[in-house]
């Protein structure tokens, strides 16, 4: 269908003619007159077809989910606030607006959409009233800030704090026993198999992304046209453009997770003031920290303040409340300038840096070679991937895309000391790895060329499965590759099934000869 809009554009009505056609699986195809226009055109539909979800995501970052589900999400909305995400996301969109003008007012037509469409997408999910949540308005950055939390856990400092568990319970030489390169593990695929080994001679970008079971799922289908680009893909509600999966036209790209480490977890000393101001200890000593109080909102409960504390390194996520002493003062510390506690602070690039690499998402739909798809990634910061990409010139890309820091190694596996100036990080990210395609690639979140940014990664066997697959043919077509997304071969599944077997069960699953059909 097409139709035809007046939408109200920064308060001012502008018109905006918007064409809007719905092919028989319900996947939106967009075309506008120009890329602002076509991204406040993504914003409205996807308002429309997501109301509910980009609204629930948008609270999740302000921390503000409890104000209409209760008390279950304080914890949530505790950490989101205290992690700083929606004020981190401020402060990215405005650097981007000092250095990327365009992409910021392309970030701010997407949110005029969404805030365009929210109240029909609102009436037609029952949600909204089940829960009395009325939609609310969203900021220029609250893209940014619904892209950080979307990908706040996914970077592994939460492993890091079950390995300081695992040491305090069973001690150090156990911490790192239990990783996800265990055999009970699975994640994300793709491939890309160079021209010289299809039936067309173009190459094939496979992605295969695997998600917890979601409703509605984290991406959502779309196509966008304008006169610059018309591009297909998967896009990330509340998020404009195309990130991870895309198809210009001329080229394509596909991404998995690189299972990178770039966040960290700094032990930190704390001690209140007279005043009620508070300080952290780090390698030039006692410094003043940021320190104010937030009031989280409870449905059918009375509100909760929340102090919000940030040191040096970062936000404090752990141990705010902790006090009285819970570490040894050190020896500088006067005994009238408070009581000595211990917390946990969080160490992210973005909140660091001021940058979380929106000014790629245009520049990707833009893209008409790899070399264009190359030089866009460069600007990526979170989180960290591994890229596939194909051109119809015969161009191939296989790179890792975003920002990890250099520091010391014991920072990439367990809760580091504030104190001490050896976990600082140096001002230059880590060089990000590539390599070249010799007929195929593949990535499955397994150790690879992202091996040196990472500590724990997926077992081996689905990347080895795919490359068994894929070398088997010179004769690609895209109805034949079907046959690798739909695999059902599982080699880590080996142990159980034998283990199964020696028990007196069968190799195939059946249960052993007279078992009873409940045991």
């Amino acid at each position: 269908m097409a139709e035809d809009h007046v939408g109200d554009r920064n308060g001012i009505g502008v018109s905006v003619s918007i064409e809007v056609y719905r092919d028989a699986w319900g996947v939106p195809h967009l075309r506008a007159a120009d890329e602002d226009e076509l991204a406040f055109a993504q914003g409205r539909v996807t308002a429309r077809d997501r109301a509910w979800q980009v609204e629930v995501e948008r609270h999740r970052a302000q921390g503000t989910t409890a104000a209409f589900l209760g008390a279950a999400e304080l914890g949530w909305d505790t950490f989101a606030r205290r992690a700083r995400l929606a004020d981190t996301a401020r402060r990215c969109f405005e650097r981007l607006e000092r250095e990327d003008a365009g992409t910021a007012a392309w970030v701010r037509a997407y949110a005029d959409g969404v805030n365009d469409g929210l109240a029909d997408g609102a009436a037609r999910a029952p949600e909204f009233a089940e829960t009395g949540l009325a939609p609310g308005r969203w900021e220029p950055w609250t893209p940014l800030a619904v892209w950080l939390t979307t990908h706040i856990l996914f970077a592994g400092f939460p492993t890091k704090l079950w390995r300081e568990e695992v040491a305090r319970r069973l001690g150090e030489e156990w911490t790192e026993l239990f990783a996800t390169d265990g055999p009970g593990t699975s994640g994300s695929n793709g491939w890309l198999v160079a021209g010289g080994r299809t039936a067309s001679g173009a190459a094939l970008v496979a992605g295969d992304p695997h998600r917890f079971i979601e409703a509605p799922g984290v991406y959502q289908q779309i196509r966008l046209a304008c006169p610059a680009y018309d591009v297909v893909g998967i896009a990330v509600p509340g998020i404009p453009g195309l990130a991870h999966f895309g198809h210009t036209g001329p080229v394509a790209w596909a991404i998995t997770n690189a299972m990178s480490d770039y966040q960290d977890l700094y032990r930190e000393r704390l001690r209140r003031l007279p005043d009620g101001a508070v300080e952290a200890y780090g390698p030039e000593g006692w410094r003043p920290a940021a320190a104010h109080t937030e009031t989280i909102e409870v449905a059918g409960g009375e509100p909760v303040a929340v102090e919000v504390v940030e040191t040096d390194r970062g936000p404090v996520i752990i141990g705010v409340d902790d006090e009285p002493a819970a570490a040894t003062a050190p020896a500088d510390a006067a005994e009238d300038r408070g009581a000595v506690w211990e917390s946990v602070a969080l160490r992210y690039p973005p909140r660091v840096t001021g940058e979380l690499g929106f000014e790629v998402l245009p520049a990707l739909l833009r893209a008409r070679t790899v070399a264009d798809v190359d030089a866009a990634l460069d600007g990526w910061v979170e989180p960290v991937n591994v890229v596939l990409a194909a051109d119809t010139e015969g161009g191939l890309l296989h790179r890792v895309a975003g920002r990890v820091p250099v520091r010391h190694r014991a920072n990439t596996l367990r809760i580091v000391p504030a104190w001490d100036p050896a976990h600082a990080w140096e001002a230059a990210p880590a060089p990000l790895p590539r390599a070249a395609v010799d007929g195929h690639a593949v990535m499955a979140n397994a150790r690879g060329i992202a091996a040196p940014l990472g500590v724990e990664f997926a077992p081996p066997h689905r990347a080895d499965r795919i490359d068994a697959l894929l070398g088997a043919s010179a004769e690609w077509t895209p109805e034949t590759i079907t046959a690798v997304h739909r695999d059902t071969d599982n080699r880590s599944a080996a142990p159980l099934l034998a283990a199964v077997a020696r028990l007196g069960g069968a190799a195939d699953g059946r249960p052993p000869a007279g078992a009873s059909p409940a045991a």
